[in-house]
């Protein structure tokens, strides 16, 4: 599947528009997974279902003029940007109605499924992850890639294509990096 996956994005940069029809079925049971990860952090302030968020990701993906992924890890990094956009838009949308009231601590853990984010958690590692690029672009990157995309250490390092201890140690630098500045933010 690998290759038929690079071969159809290569005819898809190449402007084959029938390449990007061909494409949605052999990544769409793993853009549901990257999805279902965003919708369990949710909790109950998301009102998207995670066949929306793909729908919404492809539509965004296939809007752009040219596609630029090369194969299909890069597939998945632009795919977990294109989440990252449409979930923080979403986020400043809801939050704007709220205006952060009852705000709480954000947490960044390994296992994120887990957590809940609540709008003004993601719009706060939203602007964090744009501070952070500044200093250690690839340390954003590997959170972006991690955090809204839902990528394994693995997943991730095979994307970057750095070893998995060089992600496990760059994920707990970008983790601490990011709750001191939320922290900070907060004062």
């Amino acid at each position: 599947m690998k290759g038929e996956v690079t071969e159809l994005l290569l005819d898809w940069k190449a402007g084959d528009q029938k390449a990007s029809e061909a494409i949605f079925p052999l990544v769409y049971a793993r853009l549901k997974e990257i999805a279902h990860a965003h919708i369990i952090r949710e909790r109950n302030d998301l009102t998207f279902q995670k066949t929306d968020l793909v729908h919404e990701v492809f539509l965004k993906m296939i809007d752009q003029t040219r596609i630029e992924a090369s194969d299909r890890n890069h597939f998945y990094s632009i795919a977990s940007r294109c989440m990252r956009q449409i979930l923080v838009d979403y986020a400043r949308k809801k939050n704007s109605k709220k205006r952060g009231s009852g705000q709480k601590a954000v947490t960044l853990d390994e296992n994120l499924a887990g957590e809940s984010a609540s709008p003004t958690d993601i719009i706060r590692i939203d602007e964090a992850l744009d501070k952070l690029a500044e200093l250690d672009e690839r340390m954003s990157k590997v959170t972006e890639l991690h955090f809204f995309g839902g990528l394994s250490i693995p997943e991730t390092a095979d994307v970057l294509g750095v070893s998995t201890s060089t992600i496990d140690r760059e994920w707990k630098k970008a983790k601490l990096w990011l709750y001191q500045f939320i922290s900070e933010q907060k004062e």
